[in-house]
């Protein structure tokens, strides 16, 4: 499941970045930088104590290595919670977009009226919910690299708008907005949201000791977000 919800979002985090920086004014990008790297170390961190114990092989593990039973429910609440929320807020976005290009749709089912964004909702989901039975998970690279397509489809489709369509571009916006800056460092925290699959990631790399460059990689993921400002 945390391997499917790290493929579901895939590119998400670039389309939502230019709304942050407008809640939360250009310095706000520095909370980017910080959860980069607070996300880096601790991934490193995961690795080490996953290196120190094999049998360590999810994060409810490591709670409970830490924290006993307690720590393990704890964790676990947390960690699916996050999990469940991130893959919800997904699907309600989808909906909404997909509504928006292809408005007024209804369907009337045995008199209860379903609005566009629900049917396009429930799409979404239909249309994810096959990845659900994947038993080799090395497919889901497939998967991802749909949504590393697609994010390059939508960046080249922002520079032509501003480029040949005669948008342009403009560096408007505040310096900073403390009002906006919950929604804007929630934004750049969901950039990051596939944490929890770091464990799985790691159990099912065939060569362990080119984690850190996965680590690397998110970083460089950084610096590719903001060129695309």
């Amino acid at each position: 499941m945390t391997m499917i919800c790290g493929a579901m979002v895939s590119g998400v985090g670039i389309i939502s970045m230019p709304y942050a920086l407008s809640s939360g004014g250009w310095l706000s990008i520095s909370l980017l930088f910080v959860i980069a790297v607070a996300c880096c170390y601790t991934g490193m961190l995961v690795k080490r104590c996953m290196d120190m114990d094999p049998d360590i092989r999810t994060f409810p593990d490591i709670g409970q290595r830490a924290f006993g039973y307690k720590g393990r429910l704890m964790v676990s609440i947390a960690m699916n919670s996050e999990l469940y929320l991130v893959v919800t807020g997904f699907l309600i976005l989808e909906g909404d977009n997909l509504n928006k290009l292809v408005p007024n749709i209804q369907v009337n089912l045995a008199g209860v009226t379903i609005g566009g964004a629900t049917i396009f909702t429930i799409v979404a989901a239909l249309a994810v919910l096959p990845s659900l039975l994947l038993e080799d998970m090395s497919m889901l690279s497939y998967v991802s690299a749909s949504g590393a397509l697609a994010s390059s489809i939508f960046l080249l489709s922002l520079f032509w708008n501003g480029t040949i369509d005669g948008t342009g571009f403009h560096a408007k916006g505040k310096l900073f907005r403390f009002s906006g800056i919950p929604a804007a460092a929630s934004l750049y925290a969901f950039c990051y949201s596939a944490h929890p699959i770091l464990p799985t990631l790691y159990n099912s790399m065939r060569d362990k000791t080119q984690f850190s460059r996965v680590r690397t990689q998110q970083l460089l993921l950084l610096l590719h977000h903001l060129y695309t400002l």
